[in-house]
């Protein structure tokens, strides 16, 4: 059967405006992001490794745990989701497996990077990154390997640090041209870099919004304005949890109670409202 949110995904490519992406880092993260009305889910690497195994994103995910957990939030959701698939987890024969169980276990698309494997995350310091002709060999594998035609394979090159923009803008159309659907030139270092990508590639272009990161953050509005047709912020949902369970913990252990914090924050009712309780306490033969 062929995955219907890809198909979804293609919809909203091709209307007018930008894509709007949060990164989720669990289930009830991607309930949240849905019901206020984001147009797509990113799972991403690093949110998944610290939720799933609180450890850095250094390339100790496996495909396997990923997809597992794109197959959880999948079940529950129905905004497209866009998966991050890695460097394909090794060579073309882990590209072709990667990229057949991400869209099996309900995305919409994927992300294949040019760093050498294992991988560190974008935003890091020593990335290395394998020759463009290898990449466009892991493209070209990624675009045989999907069942459904429109599910979505985005490559990321993380040659900026290492070689400049230019060898980033001619990765990525070199990479487009051999079949990928959208761009990614991770961590651009300045505003004048951010605008001279859309400027000299004629593909479909996301941008990586990573609070704390090396790129400049711009409103999903100035993107646009600029060229690119995807905005993610990538981990802020793991960010803002850590900060409000710490806080949870403080209040906790100053005054021995939780009740007038969390009651401020959100309820007991909202919370069940949120999970569908009354959906599933409900008598079926109804």
């Amino acid at each position: 059967m062929k995955n219907q949110s890809a198909n979804h995904l293609r919809k909203l490519l091709s209307r007018e405006g930008i894509i709007r992406s949060l990164g989720a880092h669990d289930v009830l993260t991607a309930l949240i992001i849905e019901e206020e009305g984001l147009d797509t889910l990113f799972i991403g690497g690093f949110g998944t490794s610290a939720s799933l195994l609180g450890l850095p994103d250094l390339g100790f995910l496996e495909a396997g745990q990923m997809a597992d957990a794109v197959r959880r939030i999948a079940a529950r959701i129905s905004i497209p989701i866009i998966a991050d698939g890695d460097t394909g987890h090794g060579d073309l024969n882990n590209v072709r497996h990667t990229v057949e169980m991400i869209e099996a276990s309900g995305a919409a698309g994927v992300l294949i990077e040019d760093q050498i494997f294992p991988k560190r995350c974008g935003h890091f310091d020593e990335k290395r990154v394998i020759s463009a002709s290898e990449m466009e060999l892991k493209i070209k594998m990624a675009v045989r390997s999907r069942y459904n035609p429109n599910f979505v394979i985005i490559a990321r090159t993380d040659s900026r640090q290492l070689n400049g923009l230019d060898d980033s803008i001619d990765r990525v159309i070199r990479f487009c041209e051999a079949g990928a659907d959208i761009g990614f030139i991770e961590a651009p270092q300045s505003l004048k870099e951010l605008e001279e990508i859309p400027n000299r590639i004629n593909y479909p272009l996301l941008a990586n919004m990573l609070t704390g990161g090396v790129t400049p953050i711009l409103s999903v509005n100035e993107l646009y304005q600029l060229g690119y047709k995807i905005a993610v912020c990538p981990v802020e949902s793991l960010m803002v949890t850590v900060e409000a369970i710490r806080k949870m913990c403080q209040i906790f252990l100053r005054k021995g109670r939780l009740d007038s914090h969390v009651e401020k924050l959100l309820s007991f009712q909202e919370l069940k409202n949120l999970l569908g309780v009354e959906k599933y306490l409900s008598n079926p033969k109804n």
